[in-house]
């Protein structure tokens, strides 16, 4: 029996939607974060408590932009309202691209930890066994509901917060400073070294404005969306920057440049024996899935949107107990091929892949921030001063983030980017023609032929969307 138009349909309250965002920002990576900073020294918590001022400041934006714009969809319906439909169509082709390839390196990353017990001799084959199945594993979670989904996503955040909480609090009381080495051990001046640490911590942060992507599905998500979109954000950026100078304090920067399991490697030093870091191994593998749960989720959601106003395939816009299961399968297929790639001898590509990953994601963050800026300029004097003057502040400072974030990616990773960006256009071409029109794709389910069951639980969404459409 298909939900998607009762009320129950709508079940991520505060908790769950801050899980979502949580468990989107957390997931492997955190495990490996501190090895990759070591090269730069202590100085990379200064360049992390940058960014994540920058990245509170892009959460404050996506809040926002929520109750400026309801609905899910999240950056594909902030670009579409303020500079038209064929922006959000790319605003939506990027970010699918980003999650679906985001996913094959989520689970890469967790496979490396699931043998740290079985297939510990790496055997390909079994490895691409143990990856396939980690990333079907959270489509059986979507597939169960939302309720599901929001359940299996509030368990698998406190299991993971709680231990790496844990590392990062007692590690605060076996800080040894000779393990932190020179303030700046990367060899090029401060301001190089900043920028340097700060392109790896800000990636770290992807995944914020998942519950934006999701308001939709969130209950009050005027009130919610922009309360677990900042909490979550705070929560991660907190558990990162103290996460991360525990494991400084407690594991020498000589060994550390050269870890593996950086955490594991502090929960020994800790502990005083490799049990400690076997549970840590278990607590990446518990993050990595809880983070593949949430954007199995994700990469079902932002077509969908999509898809009911006639800018994709009509087929995403379907649902099975209020989840956009068609979205969330193609796209698993797809990150399933990206990972048989990724383990037949194709480690070059796929790391190209996880640089387009993000910055196929940031464009999305650039545009959000750009459609928040326009609209601070041109409803000025419907705001008071002091509320128009923080609100600037703080949407200049997100949009400066994401250009950052863009320069980070590198030269080469741009150069891709642009392509598969671009590589949407004809996507974009082939709807328009079979809508037979030109200009604006009428959102109207009858004359598309959008499924009945997405036409009902839509309507009011679509009919705000016109509405919108007719003031502007």
């Amino acid at each position: 029996m298909d939900t998607s138009s009762s009320p129950s349909a709508k079940q991520l309250g505060l908790p769950a939607a801050s899980a979502l965002v949580i468990g989107s920002v957390i997931g492997t990576g955190v495990f490996g974060l501190p090895s990759a900073l070591a090269a730069y020294g202590p100085i990379s918590l200064v360049a992390f408590v940058l960014v994540t001022v920058g990245a509170i400041a892009l959460a404050i934006v996506f809040g926002r932009l929520t109750a400026r714009v309801p609905g899910s969809g999240g950056p594909y319906v902030y670009a579409r309202e303020a500079f038209g439909e064929f922006a959000g169509f790319l605003n939506a082709w990027s970010y699918w691209l980003s999650a679906w390839a985001g996913n094959a390196a989520i689970v890469v990353a967790l496979t490396g930890y699931v043998e740290v017990f079985v297939n510990t001799d790496h055997q390909i084959g079994w490895s691409i066994v143990i990856a396939v199945a980690c990333l079907w594993i959270p489509v059986a979670i979507n597939a169960m509901g939302l309720r599901s989904m929001g359940g299996a996503q509030v368990v698998f955040t406190v299991l993971k917060i709680v231990p790496l909480a844990a590392i990062a609090v007692l590690g605060l009381f076996f800080l040894n400073p000779a393990n932190f080495g020179s303030f700046n051990s990367s060899g090029a001046d401060g301001w190089s070294a900043l920028a340097g640490a700060g392109a790896i911590a800000l990636f770290a942060f992807i995944g914020m404005e998942t519950a934006s992507v999701a308001a939709g599905r969130v209950r009050d998500p005027k009130r919610n969306v922009p309360r677990a979109t900042v909490y979550g954000t705070l929560i991660s950026g907190i558990v990162y920057i103290l996460g991360t100078l525990a494991v400084f304090g407690t594991v020498s920067n000589a060994r550390l440049r050269t870890s593996t399991a950086p955490f594991s490697d502090a929960a020994d030093a800790i502990f005083s024996g490799t049990w400690a870091g076997q549970v840590i191994a278990v607590v990446a593998i518990v993050s990595g899935l809880g983070c593949l749960v949430g954007w199995t989720f994700i990469v079902g959601e932002m077509p969908q949107a999509a898809a009911r106003e006639g800018l994709f395939p009509s087929v995403f816009g379907r649902e099975h107990r209020g989840m956009p299961l068609v979205g969330i399968i193609s796209s698993t297929v797809l990150a399933t091929a990206l990972t048989v790639l990724a383990y037949t001898s194709f480690a070059q590509v796929f790391t190209m892949v996880v640089l387009l990953t993000v910055f196929t994601v940031v464009v999305p963050y650039l545009f959000s921030a750009a459609a928040q800026l326009y609209w601070l300029v041109t409803k000025a004097r419907a705001v008071s001063w002091p509320h128009l003057g923080r609100d600037l502040v703080v949407t200049v400072l997100a949009l400066a983030f994401s250009f950052w974030s863009l320069i980070g990616t590198g030269a080469e990773a741009s150069f891709y980017g642009a392509v598969a960006f671009l590589l949407g256009v004809p996507l974009y071409i082939w709807m328009k023609a079979s809508h037979r029109r030109h200009g604006a794709v009428d959102p109207d389910p009858w004359e598309h032929g959008i499924p009945d069951d997405v036409q009902h639980a839509h309507s009011s969404e679509l009919s705000a969307s016109i509405a919108r459409g007719a003031r502007s």
